[in-house]
């Protein structure tokens, strides 16, 4: 358990390090205008919630929200697959909420998908740092997990 803190704690220091330029930093704060930005409080995790967890599969591997409807697809491969994962399953008017570390990746990805069609579309804000932060779990091949503080 060690490891997946330690693991966690990694990619929010590369996150931080990482400097984002101001244009990347203006079309994240655009896309995260242009869809509903939800706090741990008030996202309502139901059995028509679909929780899109856009991180790469090393991270998603860490641990991720459990829910019945969960599907990691990388940000990067979002638009490619948008339509065969999730709009042919679940059609567009599906309950999706989008996350990912901190929140930036997830309010581009919930843009990009409204932008795409989907009607119903909100992403967690602060991301699964918050989610953790706020003393909720997560779940990965160990069984279910929270940030010890």
């Amino acid at each position: 358990m060690n490891n997946l803190h330690t693991k966690l704690n990694e990619y929010v220091i590369r996150y931080d390090e990482a400097s984002l330029s101001e244009h990347l930093k203006t079309l994240v704060d655009a896309a995260g205008e242009e869809t509903a930005q939800l706090s741990p409080d008030e996202l309502i995790i139901d059995d028509s919630t679909i929780l899109l967890d856009v991180r790469e599969p090393e991270e998603f591997a860490s641990g991720y929200i459990e829910a019945k409807n969960i599907l990691t697809i990388p940000r990067g491969k979002l638009e490619f697959v948008a339509i065969d994962k999730i709009a042919k399953v679940y059609g567009e008017d599906a309950k999706i909420v989008t996350y990912c570390l901190k929140g930036p990746r997830g309010a581009l990805a919930a843009s990009q998908l409204k932008k795409l069609g989907f009607t119903n579309v909100s992403n967690l804000k602060g991301g699964l740092a918050c989610w953790l932060e706020s003393g909720r779990t997560i779940k990965n091949y160990l069984g279910e997990l929270r940030l010890i503080k």
